[in-house]
């Protein structure tokens, strides 16, 4: 008798103890630490992506997931974010799919001048097997895809002249990411290409040491481009797919129930955030025109793809011929 009592007891105190361990982790709550580039601007795509998601993880896990915003680069410029994904000591960022191409280069397939004619092109190839692949070869690298956000077309500025056909484009010194790919294009456009961090940018054409950049529209406002530069051409040249990423590190500190919401949420962001990106980028650019910028748009692009086109080959063994090849599907 005393045996069982004893065994019953036993068993008692260790149930009593799993279901405190579970009502103890239950009610852990996490912060994530979410940092990215641009100010704390809802009309810029990457604050709208980092807010919709804060909304969206704090609600749905009920509280037990805080998501703190540090804009303009306060966790530091993009290559520092993703290296801090990498070591966990970033939770979450917004990132540029340049920057995330040089850890991992099979998404430089997105830098690909002129590869998708539009958005919805864009949109197709990330949110298939393209996208999936992607995804698969980053994780392998410590860090997780939520989702891909859009960051709108990227578009040539510069203090000398419009851009209107490639010859625009020869001797003038642009500003490019540390990109393998935006330095070829700039090459092969007959421009001289600049590679420098953002930070050291704005001083940099502000003081003619460059003579331009490239940017989406939103960042050109939110940055306040417009107040250093003269002349904005709508190129269209490559689509700027920003990325809502989170530290594998972090994430695997999640229950698997948090773990979900985190996955979840990244998804639900997303089309609030296309949206709202492709919205706003129509009326900045009206604001940048009233701000004084010249504006041109480009009446035919073919010229362009022609000097670019011998890059799709030489960059194919980097990107890796599956992610090239669903690339290629999508866009047809």
């Amino acid at each position: 008798m005393t045996c069982r009592r004893t065994g019953f007891l036993a068993a008692l105190v260790t149930a009593l103890i799993l279901a405190f361990a579970g009502s103890a982790v239950a009610q852990q709550k996490f912060t994530f630490k979410l940092g990215w580039v641009t100010p704390e601007n809802p009309q810029d795509p990457y604050a709208a992506g980092a807010i919709f998601f804060k909304q969206t993880v704090e609600r749905q896990s009920g509280g037990r997931i805080e998501v703190q915003l540090f804009p303009n680069r306060q966790l530091g410029d993009e290559k520092p974010l993703l290296e801090g994904l990498r070591f966990g000591t970033v939770d979450a960022a917004v990132i540029t799919n340049a920057v995330i191409a040089q850890v991992e280069p099979a998404f430089q397939v997105n830098d690909l001048p002129f590869l998708y004619r539009n958005e919805a092109q864009a949109h197709k190839a990330l949110d298939g097997k393209m996208g999936q692949l992607l995804a698969k070869k980053l994780e392998a690298k410590g860090i997780i895809s939520l989702a891909y956000m859009e960051g709108g077309f990227r578009h040539m500025i510069n203090n000398v002249r419009p851009v209107n056909r490639p010859e625009d484009i020869k001797g003038v010194k642009y500003r490019v990411m540390q990109n393998p790919v935006y330095i070829e294009m700039f090459t092969a456009l007959g421009g001289n290409a600049v590679p420098m961090a953002w930070g050291e940018t704005y001083t940099a054409v502000q003081q003619g040491t460059i003579d331009g950049l490239e940017l989406p529209i939103g960042p050109i406002d939110s940055l306040k481009v417009n107040e250093v530069t003269k002349f904005l051409s709508l190129t269209n040249h490559t689509y700027s797919m920003i990325a809502l990423l989170v530290s594998k590190k972090s994430y695997d500190k999640l229950p698997k129930d948090l773990q979900d919401v985190v996955r979840e949420a990244g998804k639900s962001a997303l089309g609030p955030q296309r949206i709202a990106a492709a919205a706003n980028g129509k009326l900045l650019l009206v604001g940048l025109e009233k701000k004084g910028m010249k504006i041109n748009s480009i009446a035919d692009n073919t010229p362009f793809r022609n000097a670019v086109k011998p890059m799709y080959e030489k960059f194919k063994p980097s990107i890796g011929a599956d992610v090239m090849n669903e690339a290629l599907l999508a866009v047809k």
